[in-house]
């Protein structure tokens, strides 16, 4: 049985309240490592996912500033947690809440692991008017 389904009056997809969605990428961004539900959520293989830049789902709703702060943070703090609206191989979009981390292995190489779960709506109706603002701004 999936854990993903798309809404019936959107183009908004959903997945299980049980679900997380794992990606880790290199220093560059490039996607090493993704879920089974990550490729099914993004309707991607996973063959199509890997060696390509994780901002092949950016969605163009989100502000530029929220990536600024995601990076400043990882840099910083070494963690970053936040709301994301992405986007699908067929343009339909899904919320995560996500967390980022860095991570460096005793060699010192660094890649960044995601780890995303379903975010509350609530914070989704408050993320979508806030991120329509910012983009109005930038």
């Amino acid at each position: 049985m999936s854990r993903v389904h798309k809404s019936t009056e959107t183009d908004e997809w959903f997945f299980s309240s049980d679900a997380y969605i794992l990606s880790e990428t290199d220093d560059k961004g490039i996607i090493l490592y993704a879920n089974d539900i990550f490729c099914e959520l993004a309707g991607y293989t996973i063959d199509e996912l890997i060696g390509q830049a994780h901002n092949i789902v950016r969605h163009p709703d989100m502000p530029r500033i929220a990536f600024k702060g995601l990076w400043s943070d990882v840099r910083t703090k070494g963690f970053w947690t936040g709301f994301v609206k992405n986007i699908r191989k067929d343009r339909g979009y899904y919320w995560v809440y996500a967390t980022v981390l860095k991570k460096v292995d005793t060699k010192g190489n660094v890649t960044y692991l995601s780890i995303r779960r379903v975010p509350d709506r609530s914070d989704v109706e408050a993320c979508t008017t806030l991120y329509a603002e910012l983009n109005t701004k930038s």
